[in-house]
Parts: C-alpha cells; structure tokens; sequence
C-alpha cells in the first residue's frame, strides 16, 4: 500500500545530496508518492549557481528577510578570525529556529504520512504538531561536528550539546547517517537511543570493477572545503607519492601543490587502484565515517584510511595507513593477487551496503502507517 512521503534535504551537490536522493528514488521504486524539498537557497530569490538570485534575498516576508541576513552575518563573520568561534553558536541557534518557523508555516506536513528530514539545520519543522510520522536522519552529532570545526567557545559547546541532546531524545525516530555516529551520540551525549531506526549510508554497485595496473593510482574524490578534510595531510602524502590525483571542489589552494583534476563522475573511480581518506584526528572522525568510503568500495576500490579512525570491521576493503608508513602500504598491495584479494573484499562490502539494503528499515517503517493516514495520502 503506498505512502505519501515529505523528504527535507539541502542538496549541496556533494554528499549532502547523496542520501536524500537514494531514499527518494528506494521509495518511489516501491510505488510511494514522495516530494522532496531542496531547502539549500530557503531564503534566496533562485538557487542557480552563479546567479544574481542567488545573492539577493527571495521574499519580503520577515522571517525570510531575517533568514537572508542571518545567512550574510555567517558568510561575513563566521567563515574565518576571531568571531568565527564565538558568533557561530548564535548564526546557527538563530538559522535553526527560522527555518522552523518558514518551514512550519509552509509545508503542510498533516498531508504527509511520513516526514524525513535530512539536515540540522531544518530539523526544527519535525517538532511541528502533526499527524504524519516524523524520523529526523541526522548526519552526525551537530554540537561537537561545529566545536571540532573550531567554531563555538567550551561554554556554548556544552549548552549546545546539551540542547541537542534534549531535542535527539525527542525525535519520534531517530537515524544516523552511519550506525557508529548512534553509538557515538549514546556515549558522549548520554542518549537512550531508544528511538533509533537506523539508515546506515549505502552505495549503488557499479557493473564495472576498478582493475589493477602499475603503478597503483590513488584517487581522492569530494568536497575540499571544510576543516575536517584536512588537506594539508592530503598535501603531504601527495608529495611523498606522486601518483595522486584530486577531484571535487571549491578548487584547493594552489600552493598545496596538488594534482588537481577538477569535477568529474564517479566513472572515473575505475581508472584507479586506490581510494584515499583523509580526515582530522578528533574523537567524531575517529568513530565516523566518510560518503567517499563507500564510492570507492562500490567500484572495488581498497581504500587507504587513516589508521586510528575505529570501527572499519564494519567496512571491509579498508586498509590503514599512518602518514609515515603511506608508501610501504602502498607497495605491499603493488602485486596483482594481494590488490585482487583487497578489492574483492572491498567490492563484497559495497554489495553488502546496497541501498536497497541499507534503506530497508523504511520499509518497515511505513508498513506501520495506520490505514487511515494512507487513505487519507490518496484522497
């Protein structure tokens, strides 16, 4: 019996748009009436890129004009210096209760027989009266994600987190984008996690495998903006092995010397025989995960990550490196039958984490709709 189903997302063009895509294309192939709302520009005259609507505000109502300047202040004041770390806290405090409010007034949630939402910005519409099912599939733990960035004081930190823990607790159902962040928010935020209903991030298989050649090339694909990335690491194993090549964007800073490529698809992940993670070393990264991760396992690719980040029992194919022993990694995987073994087990992996399976819990999840709200869905 289909469902109606409401998805709120900010699509990004990078890994912010991956899940919410994949749930909205695993429903509707199973006959579910679903919409999906791209909130990315809520508060802009045009979501375009590199358009002037892009920079002037879309409404004059006054939450939307006071969205528009609570959106300039943070660009202004928050990217870089000083204020970043004690504006930040206030600029996102202030942009969660407005969505909460634009998004509460416009979307008639009621309609829906399941509400999803995809960000922490927007998760505020969720504690919107309504009759619909609500599951709010957050990324990671937002308070110590934006301390970790270096962009909130010990103080707000801990009010932060304390909020957020409140306001997890309060979910109807409670996901994360990879099961270790639940385990994570349990540990550090003292959460029952009696609400979860766990969307661990999936892939698509790809139909052609990554093959070997010599020398192995090691690829690096996704965003390279934000601190956690930490390019400077990306930088210096790019000159201690030169046959790293780097995808994404905005474009990196020149002077980090790297071999940038630019944009490309994921098609490109099959011209390679290693896929590379690099990340900051706090706690959140070491229990995390990155969406890159399952790129790379979905084409075969072994995949170079970090040696302190936990857990990778639960991504096989992974293989840990520390930035001193990067090359003789490398090259014990530089005959043919030790990469083959690697990649096989890498390939099963991302077979494994196929969306239809990682998504399943929705399923579920739906078939739970009282029959009245699915009656109602269809009138």
């Amino acid at each position: 019996m289909s469902a109606k189903v409401l998805i709120i997302a900010q699509l990004d063009g990078y890994a912010n748009s991956v899940k919410p895509l994949a749930i909205e294309r695993f429903l509707q192939e199973r006959g579910h009436d679903v919409r999906l709302v791209d909130t990315a520009c809520l508060a802009r005259a045009s979501s375009t890129p590199g358009s002037l609507g892009r920079m002037l505000p879309g409404s004059p109502r006054p939450t939307r004009l006071v969205l528009y300047a609570n959106d300039v202040v943070s660009k202004v004041f928050t990217r870089r210096g000083p204020a970043r770390r004690h504006l930040s806290y206030y600029v996102l405090m202030a942009d969660h209760l407005l969505r909460r409010t634009i998004l509460g007034k416009e979307l008639r949630l009621d309609d829906f027989d399941l509400v999803i939402c995809e960000t922490p910005y927007d998760s505020g519409v969720l504690r919107t009266p309504t009759s619909a099912r609500t599951l709010y599939d957050c990324p990671n733990p937002w308070a110590d994600e934006v301390f970790s960035e270096g962009r909130l004081t010990h103080r707000q930190h801990s009010r932060f987190r304390r909020w957020e823990a409140r306001f997890l607790e309060g979910m109807e159902h409670l996901s994360f984008s990879w099961e270790t962040y639940g385990r994570y928010a349990v540990a550090q935020y003292g959460i029952s996690g009696a609400n979860f209903t766990q969307l661990n991030w999936g892939c698509t298989p790809s139909a052609r495998r990554a093959r070997f050649a010599r020398p192995p090339r090691v690829v690096y694909i996704g965003s390279l903006s934000g601190q956690f990335i930490d390019l400077p690491l990306l930088a210096r194993l790019s000159r201690r092995y030169p046959h790293i090549d780097v995808y994404g964007g905005p474009p990196p800073d020149p002077s980090l010397d790297l071999h940038y490529r630019g944009y490309a698809s994921p098609e490109v992940l099959l011209e390679y025989q290693f896929g590379l993670i690099t990340c900051t070393r706090d706690l959140i990264r070491q229990e995390g995960f990155s969406a890159k991760h399952l790129h790379y396992l979905a084409h075969g690719l072994p995949v170079l990550v970090p040696a302190w980040r936990r857990n990778l029992e639960l991504l096989r194919g992974s293989v840990p490196y520390t930035e001193e022993d990067f090359l003789s990694v490398i090259d014990a995987l530089s005959q043919e039958a030790a990469w083959r073994s690697v990649s096989d087990e890498a390939y099963a992996q991302g077979e494994r984490l196929d969306w239809r399976r990682t998504l399943q819990p929705l399923e579920a999840l739906l078939d739970d709709v009282p029959r009245t709200q699915v009656s109602r869905s269809r009138s």
